[in-house]
């Protein structure tokens, strides 16, 4: 296994060539790489990002997320049916209270109306809590909602004995704008749209009717006393009623459709950070997804860390004689249970190395005892891995399953690595170094868990317990001078 950030860790086959440029130091490179980022957006991407709000392709989502969406907006329609039959209970009770203005003379059809509209609504309520309403039912159920009331409207001159133009006087128009926003429960633009585009075309059509009225002799004036006084129509009166229709419908779709683009973009990031979690730690994801920058290699900070190195005895060897999917099983097994251990006392698995296993405690989250969480990790996987060497044994291992942990403490480089279109989060620094040389040096000195005099120190003052087994003064492979090794298993 080959770990760490010098050149003596590295693989051999990336030193063929030796007359190619030397690497360059990589605490350097790490603090130094700079990419260039994409191409800023054009003005009109500006502009149309900051009118419809971040994008978000809806078929970019999960299934499973779409299906709660869908949940949630047949939900909708129902809660859309029940607030309707409030609605016109409450106008009924008011209408039944209210005695009936003077000078009507012609036949009531809000009665009727109101009774045609309470069944319609009553039946729709129903059919939505037996299945989901199909998109051709909902467009007839807009048409119903706008046609009656435009119907309602239309009724006054005849119940009033009146010149059709009365009816374009009459405040019942402002309903409409109710049957708009009821649409917005939804959560869906178009039904918003297609409310407001119906009303104006049911206004439209009362107007031209007004308009047409005995062969078109209805006056048309620019006088708005004339206006509101007699049988006379203003142009003007009546552009702005559509034009508020229109204008109330297109900012409210509007506001809907960011709102929605922003919702699907939150979904996205949510399972962006469930679905990186399983390559990276909680933290790091949330990192990645919550960035106000875009991510660059170079990026990073110096961080006081433990390493935790593990890896397994004897592994390329054994495996080149295993078959592959006995390997993997194995490995899967071994990593489970290293996991278990490492996760236990509150370390983070940077990245698996084939049979090894980078962990680090208090790189990606603040910890005032990472030193002594990171030697009771050891200690628990020298101790778990040797008592459930069976397990492993059984799932294809041919011998005593054993392990190497080496731990190391001190300050280390967190963060970005990589080129731009392959990025790692990683720790870089001499700890890392120092806790592969200690794991090789297990097999020098017969043990299993090794670290030193300066990181188990640390550890004890962070409040670790546990025993040392020998204290040593020794040269370790790849480090500079004695190391005094402390053997914890």
């Amino acid at each position: 296994m080959a770990v760490g950030s010098g050149p003596e860790n590295s693989d051999p086959s990336n030193n063929r060539g030796a007359d190619q440029k030397p690497a360059a130091d990589l605490s350097k490179k790490f603090h130094g790489i700079s990419y260039e980022d994409k191409t800023n957006p054009t003005l009109f991407q500006q502009i149309k990002n900051g009118v419809l709000g971040p994008k978000a392709p809806e078929g970019d989502l999960p299934l499973r997320v779409r299906r709660e969406i869908d949940r949630q907006e047949a939900a909708s329609e129902r809660l859309i049916g029940i607030v309707q039959l409030g609605v016109i209970l409450f106008f009924a009770f008011l209408y039944a209270l209210a005695p009936r203005a003077e000078g009507t003379m012609g036949f009531n059809f809000v009665p009727y109306a109101f009774s045609f509209y309470l069944v319609f609504t009553l039946i729709r309520i129903y059919i939505s809590f037996k299945i989901t309403l199909p998109v051709w039912y909902l467009v007839l159920s807009i048409l119903m909602d706008v046609s009656l009331l435009v119907g309602l409207i239309f009724s006054f001159h005849i119940q009033y004995a009146q010149h059709p133009t009365f009816y374009l006087k009459a405040p019942t128009l402002m309903y409409l704008f109710l049957f708009i926003s009821l649409r917005a429960l939804r959560f869906d633009p178009r039904y918003v749209i297609l409310t407001g585009v119906f009303g104006a075309l049911g206004w439209l059509g009362l107007v031209y009717y007004a308009l047409m009225y005995e062969g078109g002799s209805t006056r048309i004036t620019r006088n708005y006393i004339e206006y509101l006084t007699s049988e006379a129509v203003l142009i003007g009166a009546e552009l702005d009623k559509l034009i508020i229709i229109l204008s109330v419908t297109a900012l409210l779709a509007l506001s809907i459709y960011r709102a929605r683009r922003t919702f699907f973009a939150a979904i996205r990031q949510q399972s962006a950070v469930k679905d990186l979690s399983r390559f990276f730690t909680p933290e790091v994801a949330n990192s990645i997804v919550e960035s106000e920058n875009r991510l660059r290699a170079g990026t990073g900070e110096i961080r006081e860390v433990a390493i935790l190195l593990v890896d397994i005895r004897s592994f390329t060897k054994t495996a080149a004689q295993l078959p592959p999917e006995t390997t993997m099983r194995v490995l899967s097994l071994y990593q489970k249970k290293a996991a278990k251990a490492i996760l236990g006392e509150g370390g983070k698995i940077d990245k698996f190395l084939g049979d090894g296993i980078l962990a680090t405690f208090g790189a990606v989250s603040d910890s005032e005892s990472y030193a002594a969480d990171a030697l009771r990790a050891g200690v628990e996987l020298a101790h778990i891995l040797e008592e459930e060497s069976a397990d492993l044994e059984a799932a294809g291992w041919p011998m005593k399953f054993e392990i190497g942990v080496g731990v190391a403490a001190g300050p280390v480089s967190v963060g970005v690595v990589g080129v731009r279109d392959r990025l790692e989060f990683t720790v870089i620094g001499d700890a890392v170094n120092r806790a592969a040389k200690l794991e090789a040096a297990n097999k020098v000195q017969k043990t299993r868990f090794l670290t030193d005099g300066a990181t188990y120190s640390m550890a004890l003052r962070q409040g670790y317990k546990g025993n040392m087994l020998e204290l040593k003064s020794e040269c370790v492979a790849g480090i500079t001078g004695k190391v005094d090794l402390v053997a914890l298993a």
